[in-house]
């Protein structure tokens, strides 16, 4: 039975406390943990009494301790759960009575969260095809997903048996998945591997770290070659043998390579070059062009589901990241003048 606390309320997220957490707000400690949401929501739902540490409804100001459980309910379910078809753009690379391949544009978010209950992938896909075959967090169609602001080729099941092949293939690291990544610094080595765990980093959780040794988080392999070489950023593909969260940012980061203008990892800042007002305003400009982290997920390959044939697609440079990189053209080529 509920605790009378909970009656009529609906959970949306809950966190327990590590037993080494330094007392901090409540305020500052969910703006770590959720996603696309903002201190000044926080502390509307707080106000609302919508906050609970230990079962008990409490203010922005409180401190939370380790051991602490902290949850948010709201008198509404959780949007995800309200899946609403909405009539928006897609561009729709491939489609047959088994599959769709998407080619997500950046900014579009792929299924509903906090802060994202409209406008996302999902939402359209509802509109434009009927009886997807739900995944196992209920999300229509769903094999796999890509960043907000990470743009690209996603695969689509529209049967439950193209589901759960497909699915497979992902979870066997048998399908083929390639993104062009624009990143800070001259990378030393032609080709390389990056291996190293990924999980949620220990003081902000809205950012995923490396565990070299292992201590944490899950398996990852990126493997990526030098495409095109600027001076102060290079242009790299990047072949995933697993699937982490964030995986190519923050496998690059540790290798010292952030992501250009990825600003949840801090390559919205300049990490390499010149202190000259000209290189600052330069890099200034590239940014507006390409207001999102450098990172297109240009290839996707897998074994059709029902005819066991090899699929094979590639999608074009985005036009944002392609006027950035001719800018990086032009300012090299005029350095080496």
């Amino acid at each position: 039975m509920e605790d009378e606390f909970q009656e009529g309320l609906h959970e949306h997220f809950s966190f327990s406390a590590d037993p080494g957490q330094e007392p901090l707000r409540v305020d500052k400690y969910l703006m770590n943990r959720i996603e696309n949401t903002t201190r000044n929501k926080i502390q509307q739902a707080a106000k609302a009494g919508s906050i609970f540490v230990n079962d008990i409804a409490v203010k922005s100001n409180y401190k939370v301790k380790g051991g602490d459980v902290v949850k948010v309910l709201f008198a509404h379910p959780p949007y995800e759960n309200l899946l609403v078809a909405e009539n928006l753009p897609i561009e729709v690379v491939y489609e047959d009575d088994t599959l769709i391949i998407i080619n997500k544009a950046a900014g579009m978010v792929v299924h509903p969260g906090h802060g994202n209950y409209s406008g996302t992938l999902i939402n359209a896909l509802l509109y434009h095809f009927e009886n997807l075959p739900q995944n196992a967090q209920q999300r229509p169609g769903l094999v796999h997903r890509i960043d907000k602001d990470t743009s690209g080729l996603l695969v689509i099941a529209k049967t439950e048996e193209a589901l759960t092949h497909l699915s497979k293939q992902f979870f066997d690291k048998s399908s083929e998945r390639k993104y062009i990544a624009l990143v800070w610094g001259n990378i030393a080595e032609e080709e390389g591997t990056i291996e190293g765990h990924i999980g949620r980093h220990p003081k902000n959780r809205l950012q995923m770290t490396v565990y070299p040794e292992g201590e944490a988080g899950k398996n990852a392999v990126t493997h990526f070659k030098v495409i095109e070489r600027f001076g102060y950023v290079t242009l790299v593909e990047c072949q995933l043998e697993t699937g982490r969260t964030h995986q190519i940012r923050a496998h690059m980061k540790h290798i010292g390579h952030t992501l250009f203008n990825d600003e949840r990892y801090g390559g919205d800042s300049i990490l390499k070059g010149t202190s000259f007002t000209k290189y600052k305003q330069f890099v200034e400009n590239c940014f507006k062009l390409l207001p999102r982290q450098a990172l297109h997920a240009k290839t996707l390959g897998f074994i059709h589901p029902t005819t066991g044939e090899k699929m094979h697609f590639e999608s074009k440079m985005p036009e944002d990241i392609e006027n950035a990189l001719e800018k990086w053209r032009l300012y090299a080529q005029h350095k080496q003048l």
